[in-house]
């Protein structure tokens, strides 16, 4: 399973589920077909027409996905995103709908009460999004 985060914080590098890539290029992403591919908002932005390629695709929700995938993911504080927070002060992961994974499993509706965090909450939805769609299901999925 391949899977990358574009524009990803030097932070969260030690964090990124195990095989992920944290991409700092546009080249970094072409010549394949990742199984997941997270764009931070930063990265959003910045991506460009890149030649990138992916089956399930973790994005801000505020504005088009700036390339194609099979399903589209999207994070943010909207009720109409996939992945958000149902509470800021204590911070809680709230799954929407269901959430295919990569690896066939589906990620049904629920609210994630979620440990302490290495900063605001907001920010962290593609790290916490990638995590959640890519650590084994038996294991607790954060931080």
């Amino acid at each position: 399973m391949e899977g990358a985060i574009y524009d990803c914080p030097a932070a969260w590098l030690g964090l990124l589920p195990p095989g992920v890539l944290g991409a700092k290029s546009p080249a970094d992403l072409t010549g394949r077909i990742w199984d997941l591919l997270a764009l931070t908002r930063q990265g959003r932005e910045s991506l460009g027409q890149a030649d990138a390629a992916c089956r399930i695709l973790l994005a801000p929700g505020d504005g088009p996905p700036p390339l194609f995938a099979e399903t589209v993911i999207t994070y943010g504080l909207s009720p109409r995103d996939s992945l958000t927070l149902s509470s800021l002060t204590e911070p809680v992961l709230c799954v929407q709908r269901s959430l295919p994974r990569p690896d066939g499993a589906v990620i049904e509706p629920q609210e994630v009460p979620l440990p302490d965090l290495p900063g605001p909450p907001e920010p962290l939805l593609p790290l916490l999004g990638l995590r959640l769609l890519l650590m084994p299901l038996a294991e607790t999925p954060f931080l």
